[in-house]
């Protein structure tokens, strides 16, 4: 029986070492694709939009850090600044059933339209499966794509992470700042900083 048990053991081990190991998102590499279906039901694929930049914006309209940046309109602005450059923004929501923040496609578009977002693409990630391949975080964690499918920043929207809504005036916003720099055919100077916010509520 101890025999059968150091058997049993050393395959174990043997199954674990091959087992493949998911790299963490990186900045600086392609982009992980996924594919996803939106708040209307239609299926988005990252690869898809290749050849524009693509911002990937976690929420979760409970959370007190997304309303500072909802009320104060300044997700919505940044929103609208980065459209306005012919850049996708899908904003995810990956809070699992159950959890702060889920809502069902109804409630999604309801909120959409609520807060006046100015995204191109709102995705639920009930199963946390799109979260977990680039590590989310926190509510909100930004993370920017050059047209190439390259990540060129990830992390807090801006450099104040107070929850009071007047903080937004002065604090510099990291993700329009990238894509400023991006437009001028320079490299993104901040390309990873220390997101903040509500912990992502996934299902586990």
């Amino acid at each position: 029986m101890i025999k059968n048990f150091v058997f049993a053991l050393a395959i174990a081990v043997m199954l674990f070492a091959i087992a493949p190991v998911q790299a963490a998102v990186e900045v600086g590499q392609p982009a992980p694709d996924f594919t996803a279906t939106d708040i209307d039901g239609k299926a988005f694929t990252l690869s898809a939009a290749k050849g524009k930049k693509v911002v990937l914006e976690w929420t979760n309209a409970e959370c007190p850090f997304v309303v500072k940046h909802y009320g104060s309109s300044n997700m919505q602005k940044t929103q609208e600044a980065a459209v306005a450059q012919g850049v996708e923004w899908v904003t995810i929501n990956s809070s699992a059933p159950g959890k702060q923040g889920h809502v069902d496609a109804e409630g999604a578009r309801k909120l959409a339209t609520e807060k006046e977002s100015k995204a191109s693409v709102h995705i639920l990630d009930e199963s946390g499966s799109v979260g977990k391949l680039y590590d989310a975080k926190t509510t909100p964690h930004m993370f920017l794509i050059d047209e190439n499918g390259v990540l060129v920043y990830a992390g807090a929207i801006d450099d104040n992470s107070s929850p009071d809504p007047t903080t937004v005036e002065g604090a510099k916003n990291y993700v329009l700042t990238a894509l400023e720099e991006l437009a001028a055919g320079k490299p993104v100077t901040t390309s990873t900083t220390q997101p903040y916010g509500c912990g992502v509520k996934y299902a586990e």
